[in-house]
């Protein structure tokens, strides 16, 4: 089940968020650097809800999508910098916050396709069980 991992990462962007809005370069902190925050308070908010196993599958699939929405959002500190400067300081705070949301976004997603590959398995083993009147496992 996935609803732990999803609020481990979850919390995990929300203290990226956090950690990057105090200790911003930039005074006051802008509000853009608790984007891996909000982020982060959805996947907390679907990892809560994949407890009730009736809505389980339609919020794991809207985790994922939010994950996947949060490795691209990633990006856009670093493209920023890029389009700023001209070139990348991958040490800054804004980068690295940016890196960190891409790098547990990513891992995130990663568990959610293996979560669903293994259930879809599961289910289909199920049903040959079932139609050729075997006990189900």
């Amino acid at each position: 089940m996935m609803a732990w991992p999803t609020m481990i990462c979850g919390a995990l962007l929300v203290l990226v968020g956090i950690v990057g809005y105090g200790t911003s370069e930039v005074q006051p902190p802008p509000m853009t650097a608790l984007i891996p925050a909000f982020f982060g308070a959805a996947l907390v908010l679907c990892g809560a809800l994949a407890f009730n196993d009736k809505i389980r599958k339609h919020v794991m699939h809207l985790a994922a999508m939010i994950g996947l929405l949060g490795a691209l959002g990633g990006f856009m500190p670093l493209v920023r910098q890029i389009s700023k400067t001209g070139e990348f300081d991958p040490t800054k705070k804004s980068a690295i916050s940016g890196e960190l949301m891409i790098l547990v976004c990513v891992v995130f997603v990663g568990l959610c396709v293996n979560s669903f590959i293994q259930a879809r398995k599961a289910r289909k083993a199920r049903e040959s069980a079932e139609a050729s009147g075997a006990p189900a496992v």
